[in-house]
């Protein structure tokens, strides 16, 4: 089974807000984040898939999650690369 690490955005206000996650179905996941029964943090915005890594296990996808939720310069070069090219 492969699992993965994503990223999605929104804009609110003006402004551009991420949210980080891992999941083995992709498309699912982002749809319940569209429809409000996702995290607690991204219901009642519309969210864009902006990025994803693909995994073999999910140990290995849940580090990378929590990396990448640390790793502030990579998130943002990952959102300036999408918004530029909106």
């Amino acid at each position: 089974m492969s699992y993965y690490v994503y990223m999605i955005l929104t804009k609110i206000n003006g402004r551009y807000i991420s949210y980080v996650g891992y999941t083995n179905n992709l498309p699912k996941r982002v749809n319940n984040h569209n429809t409000s029964k996702g995290a607690k943090f991204t219901k009642g915005k519309l969210w864009n898939l902006i990025y994803t890594e693909k995994y073999s296990s999910k140990n290995e996808a849940m580090k990378n999650e929590f990396k990448l939720k640390k790793d502030k310069i990579k998130r943002n070069l990952i959102k300036s690369k999408y918004i530029n090219s909106l």
